[in-house]
């Protein structure tokens, strides 16, 4: 059974940083791409950052590039994301996905498991 199990998440004052994992397990994904998401109450889910399958390629959404960081070790089947400069509107619930595809994207529907999220609290 595949599981990608977050862990990382918390409460921190704007400024300051969190670095998330996401550990799989039940297969490897080392050729396949991952990303993160985030949900934030009352809003739909998005898109924040993704990894190809080698680690070569990575993509962000507007908001987070320049502050946000993903990388993987596909050694031991995590991908990880770096985030400083936190700001409050970054809180959120932050899911793990991961894809049957090489190539990273920003679309929920390209991404085949789901993890059950790590939540992110900034405060002002």
């Amino acid at each position: 059974q595949v599981q990608l199990v977050e862990s990382g998440g918390g409460l921190v004052q704007a400024g300051g940083s969190l670095r998330l994992s996401c550990a799989a397990s039940g297969r490897s994904f080392g050729g396949n791409a991952m990303a993160w998401f985030r949900g934030a109450q009352g809003k739909e889910r998005e898109f924040v950052a993704a990894i190809n399958w080698s680690g070569g390629s990575t993509y962000y959404t507007d908001s987070v590039t320049g502050r946000f960081t993903i990388s993987r070790d596909n050694a031991k089947n995590t991908v990880y994301l770096q985030m400083n400069s936190l700001k409050p509107e970054d809180t959120a619930v932050y899911y793990c996905a991961a894809s049957k595809l090489l190539s990273g994207s920003f679309l929920e529907k390209r991404y085949d498991y789901w993890g059950q999220g790590t939540q992110v609290t900034v405060s002002s």
